[in-house]
């Protein structure tokens, strides 16, 4: 297997200083309809898609969340900013949390700040959140560096013709332990936000 780990990773780095979020002045001050909720998504998180074909979210999946409560319903049939903020959210959770831990996560967030009449409404939050998140791209990109150098240090003496892919290995490894760890502990976190610990509910898309 030829791997060129380098180039990859050079790839990988330009494309994360290139991460950018929905702004919510993104989005239309009017009212959608689901076609156009799924249209909007999937023109904007395009960059996230792993496959060209892949969907953002579908029709289904946002009736689902409607219908158990994690996404407030719409207004005849029409979603507003706000929806959209919450829906943004939802989707970048669900790629390493359960429907039970977004729901524990997320409803007492909408509970409060969704229509919220107070100072600090979902826009408000979203704009503080995300611009943190984005003040993180820097510190990734460093620790995704290092993890690399280190991967490099393993296999000293395995055979020249084996130790590329032997280090690409490694490299996936470290980063899937680091996944793993942080999900074990945001998972905690929200454990911790009910008396009764998690749910054994039937997870959904």
């Amino acid at each position: 297997m030829t791997i060129d780990t380098k180039d990859m990773l050079g790839s990988i780095m330009s494309s994360l200083s290139r991460i950018d979020y929905i702004k919510p002045s993104d989005i239309p001050g009017i009212d959608l309809y689901m076609d156009q909720v799924t249209t909007f998504m999937d023109a904007h998180l395009a960059a996230s898609k792993r496959h060209s074909e892949d969907k953002i979210l579908t029709k289904t999946m946002i009736n689902n969340y409607a219908k158990n409560n994690l996404l407030p319903p719409p207004l005849k049939k029409k979603y507003s900013k706000e929806h959209l903020l919450v829906l943004i959210f939802i989707y970048y959770f669900k790629g390493i949390l359960s429907f039970n831990d977004i729901q524990a996560l997320l409803n007492p967030v909408t509970e409060h700040y969704f229509q919220s009449k107070g100072q600090l409404d979902m826009e408000a939050l979203y704009n503080e959140v995300f611009s943190l998140e984005k003040l993180q791209v820097e510190k990734i990109q460093k620790d995704i560096a290092a993890k690399y150098n280190t991967s490099l240090t393993t296999f000293s003496d395995a055979p020249p013709e084996e130790k590329d892919s032997l280090q690409f290995f490694s490299f996936i490894c470290l980063l899937s332990f680091d996944v793993y760890i942080k999900k074990q502990l945001i998972e905690k976190l929200i454990d911790g936000l009910s008396d009764d610990g998690p749910e054994n509910k039937k997870d959904m898309e």
